[in-house]
């Protein structure tokens, strides 16, 4: 299978993407349920014996749960997670001791890379959350018989962002990063002040504006026309809307990569399979 994303659902009811690459298949965070995530993976034809591997980006109950957890041990598929995620998995997963002994419990560190295969590379990129130790993620697959090299930048929950992260995200061909609220929606949402507070601190999460100004900055590091699909994560669904976050996307790319597609992940459905490289989306359409 070509490199391939499909977010599966974003959102705070729960977050699921699937990665195809090279053969392997890799679920970043398991918020939905065992059935929804099968349901969303027949969608690109895939199944739940397909799956090589899960990632962890934090331990906040929308990324990950324990039925899903014990679904993974049934199937012998390995968890990555950070050291400091242990701690909340231990008292909160009830399969965690066996999967433990099974030795499904792997660790990663933060911007030390790993690879999951020999033409997949993982380099996790720390960001500001108020769950602890949250991550982003840039994944690199090195040019094949198939294909030339590709990149993929994925952060779906942070309040703020910095020159180390555009780093990490520089050179991508697909990068997909949280558009969480509207400020203005946000502010006349009736909600506790302190919930607005959460979510607007530099450890909340990101307004469309903060993240368009990201997607730009990523650009700007970036070769011309590198990158070829922005895609939209976890948009609150009471202090966003899909146009705002689209609106804030296109005036921060027209300057620079006006030709950038952009795609809004949903709660309730997925997105349809989308492609790292053009070349192989025309094969595949064919």
């Amino acid at each position: 299978m070509a490199p391939a994303i499909t977010v599966l659902g974003s959102g705070s009811a729960g977050n699921t993407t699937l990665l195809e690459a090279d053969g392997f298949s890799l679920l970043i965070d398991v918020g939905l349920g065992v059935r929804q995530i099968a349901t969303r993976l027949a969608t690109v034809g895939v199944s739940w014996p397909r799956i090589r591997a899960v990632l962890l980006t934090h331990t906040h109950g929308d990324h990950w749960n324990d039925r899903v957890f014990a679904h993974l041990l049934r199937l012998r598929i390995p968890v990555w997670c950070h050291p400091d995620h242990l701690a909340v998995l231990r008292r909160h997963c009830s399969c965690f001791k066996a999967m433990g002994r099974a030795k499904l419990i792997r660790t990663y560190e933060g911007d030390r890379p790993w690879s999951f295969t020999g033409l997949l590379q993982c380099r996790p990129l720390s960001v500001r959350h108020d769950s602890g130790s949250t991550f982003g993620f840039r994944f690199d697959g090195a040019a094949s018989l198939f294909g030339r090299a590709w990149s993929l930048g994925y952060a779906t929950d942070l309040g703020s962002w910095d020159e180390s992260l555009v780093e990490g995200l520089a050179e991508v061909d697909l990068l997909a990063v949280e558009f969480n609220h509207d400020v203005g929606l946000q502010m006349a949402s009736g909600r506790p002040a302190h919930l607005i507070e959460r979510v607007l601190s530099d450890e909340g999460h990101l307004s469309n504006e903060q993240a368009a100004a990201l997607a730009a900055a990523v650009v700007r590091r970036s070769a011309p026309r590198r990158l070829a699909r922005l895609v939209q994560l976890h948009l609150s669904r009471q202090c966003n809307r899909p146009e705002l976050a689209r609106r804030a996307a296109r005036r921060a790319l027209e300057q620079f990569a006006p030709g950038t597609e952009v795609h809004t992940a949903e709660q309730d459905a997925p997105l349809p399979r989308l492609w790292m490289r053009e070349s192989d989306e025309a094969m595949y359409a064919a």
